[in-house]
């Protein structure tokens, strides 16, 4: 017992102490944002690339272009095709990832320290001179608009591109749905532009970790990344927040098909700098953000309407959205849909006491460091992250603080302001036949669509 209580104590002390390990941060001539974060704990390294724009650079009819460009990055260069660039990478026995996401395209490349040299050397080549080789191009469109139609298959992925286009609409970036509509529209020139104006020194940023020489692996960075075209950074849009409507609107997708209804329950949410983020994460946590959130202990563990039931509290540069979502049998539709709404009533009325918040901050702060502090690729998205967003490592250093200061009354009150009950966004995966007139009764507007129509356009309500 004495031993367990001294890991305890030992637990919450580390925990208390969370702060991120020094780095070494520099500007290179041509602008590029370097970060060093020299570790020696195991013989590999990890670089974390980051491109300002993601999906807010993509022209508004051609949703999915940045993601197209990084995806390209890999398929060969002036000098490789892609056989030999992905023989290369292989021999190297090194991992290559790329993925856009609102504000940015993160090229990933992870490698033993000894082989750093040709790794750096390779990352290079691709960044600097894809090829985009026209069989290439219409090789990766046609997989992406397949996998977007086949996407359709699964209810579960489908609902995510109709419940963003209707919750934000076409007109904002978040609301535009990379489907086959817009993957036409992209082009070998088109995809070109957009590498020269993106991919530029003034425009990135290179989080560095693992088993380096410090001096030496900048010196390595000069001669490479470093020598990228300085360019311009990406001017980010003025910062708009989800459309406010008006009334309570309800979009069902038709699947004839299915057996399961996939529901999403949207509200506005915030940005990722937002003052009030420290206390969200708690309120979401208790909310529906863990095993032993009120959301899935009622959809789950007590009623067993589901398998699971959860809200995502989203986190980019623009305000985002809070969504509820799970899933559950046809005939159990508006049952599991009254019970999220009667949690989440709950949630407003009856706020959070001090044990609630308790349970809360000891989770967060004992996931936490597993979660985003212990390996070489976590420490180089956390890093990444700060500088894209204009955060200071106070926003890991004082975490724990800021954690500790959300008072019961103060979550109560963002409970009541965020996790509202007026004017909700409804979006349902499901067969209409037979749970349309069950879930009329939650909106004042509601259309119903078939999933079999091209794309993910959401109807005027």
């Amino acid at each position: 017992m004495k031993a367990a209580i001294a890991l305890l104590w030992l637990g919450s002390t580390l925990a208390a102490q969370v702060k991120l390990p020094r780095a070494d941060t520099v500007t290179l001539p041509n602008g590029l944002r370097l970060i060093l974060l020299p570790r020696q704990e195991v013989p590999l390294v990890t670089v974390r690339l980051l491109a300002r724009g993601g999906a807010e650079a993509d022209p508004p009819d051609q949703a999915g272009l940045g993601d197209m460009v990084g995806e390209l990055l890999q398929r060969g260069t002036a000098g490789l095709d892609a056989a030999a660039f992905a023989a290369k990478l292989d021999a190297l026995g090194a991992a290559l990832q790329i993925a856009t996401d609102a504000q940015a395209t993160a090229i990933q490349l992870e490698f033993l320290a000894k082989d750093a040299g040709p790794a750096m050397d390779l990352l290079h080549d691709a960044v600097a001179h894809p090829a985009f080789a026209e069989g290439e191009v219409k090789k990766a469109l046609a997989e992406a608009a397949g996998a977007v139609k086949s996407g359709k298959d699964d209810a579960g992925e489908a609902i995510r591109s109709y419940a963003a286009a209707m919750m934000f609409g076409e007109g904002h970036p978040y609301g535009r749905a990379v489907d086959e509509r817009s993957l036409g529209r992209v082009t070998r020139e088109g995809i070109a532009a957009y590498h020269r104006r993106y991919y530029v020194g003034r425009n990135m940023i290179a989080v560095i970790a693992g088993s380096f020489d410090a001096a030496a692996m900048r010196s390595r960075v000069e001669s490479t990344l470093g020598t990228l075209p300085a360019g311009e950074a990406h001017t980010w849009l003025a910062s708009a927040a989800p459309p406010a409507h008006a009334k309570a609107r309800l979009l069902l997708v038709d699947k004839p098909d299915a057996t399961q209804t996939y529901f999403s329950i949207m509200m506005p949410g915030i940005e990722r700098g937002n003052p009030a983020r420290a206390g969200l994460w708690l309120v979401n946590t208790l909310f529906g953000d863990r095993f032993t959130s009120m959301l899935n202990d009622a959809l789950r563990v007590s009623s067993g309407l589901t398998y699971g039931a959860s809200s995502r509290m989203q986190l980019n540069r623009m305000p985002g959205s809070i969504a509820i979502s799970s899933y559950t049998k046809n005939e159990t539709t508006a049952q599991a849909i009254d019970l999220a709404l009667t949690v989440l009533r709950r949630l407003r009325e009856k706020g959070i006491d001090a044990a609630m918040l308790a349970s809360a901050r000891s989770y967060l702060k004992g996931t936490f460091p597993a979660q985003a502090l212990e390996t070489d690729a976590q420490l180089a998205a956390v890093f990444g992250d700060l500088e894209l967003f204009g955060l200071n490592r106070g926003e890991i250093d004082d975490l724990y603080a800021r954690l500790d200061a959300v008072t019961p009354e103060r979550a109560t009150a963002l409970a009541r302001q965020y996790f509202t009950e007026a004017n909700l966004q409804f979006c349902l995966v499901g067969k209409a036949e037979e749970i349309r007139g069950a879930v009329a009764k939650y909106a004042q507007a509601m259309k119903v669509i078939s999933i079999s129509e091209p794309g993910y356009a959401v109807p005027a309500f």
